[in-house]
């Protein structure tokens, strides 16, 4: 079972370590204010209230024996300050995995330099996520590969009913490949659910078919919406 250390009980922090822990994980939460490890202490393996800044206290509830530490403190008053000391406590206990949460590229960079092997940006990200669902409600779900390159999966509209993907040319058109196609409840003769794993030339789409799809951010965008 990997340990996780989350350090900074903040709303990032809290939902992580809680997450992690559902996912049965062993986890340490960490703040420095009584109130927010009041409120984990049911949910996680271990809550401790204790200043991160101090090496030897972190070291002195196994933090040290961490698989992967998440640095989640908030940078305003002084946060910003402890939570690059701690990334360094972290880095000097030889904790091989630190994730630091930062607000903004600047933060982010420093946080590479004194130590941190990842950075999340929460608020960044979701932002951006946020941003594309509104451009492209089409796009279900996706998985970055590649920075602007993505595997998505989208719902079928009408524009794609009943045609080939001789007739679709998603490849010429909108330089997207389908790479696979698991059936809705408009496929004709065909079970609702079915997977298509290598689609062919004259493989029919249905309104509603799922479609796995990989390309550029900028051409599934473009993908028709209905």
């Amino acid at each position: 079972m990997k340990k996780f250390a989350v350090i900074g009980l903040g709303r990032f922090g809290k939902k992580l370590a809680v997450a992690l822990s559902m996912s049965e994980a062993e986890v340490i939460a960490i703040d420095i204010k009584r109130d927010e490890i009041d409120s984990i202490r049911d949910q996680v393996s271990h809550a401790v209230r204790l200043d991160s800044t101090d090496e030897q206290a972190l070291i002195s509830q196994g933090v040290d024996k961490a698989d992967v530490a998440v640095v989640g403190i908030g940078q305003r008053r002084g946060g910003f300050e402890a939570a690059i000391l701690t990334v360094v406590n972290l880095k000097n206990m030889g904790v091989k995995n630190i994730y630091a949460r930062a607000i903004n590229l600047v933060s982010g960079q420093v946080f590479k330099a004194v130590g941190a092997t990842e950075v999340v940006y929460p608020e960044i990200e979701a932002a951006q996520r946020w941003a594309y669902k509104l451009i492209a409600p089409q796009v279900t779900d996706k998985i970055d590969f590649a920075p602007g390159y993505s595997l998505a999966r989208i719902s079928a509209g009408d524009s794609f009913h009943s045609k080939t993907l001789v007739d679709l040319q998603l490849r010429k058109k909108f330089n997207v490949n389908l790479i696979a196609i698991k059936r809705g409840k408009f496929a004709a003769d065909e079970k609702e659910g079915k997977i298509i794993n290598v689609p062919m030339p004259k493989t029919i789409i249905y309104k509603e078919d799922i479609l796995m799809v990989s390309g550029s951010d900028i051409n599934l965008a473009k993908l028709p919406q209905d």
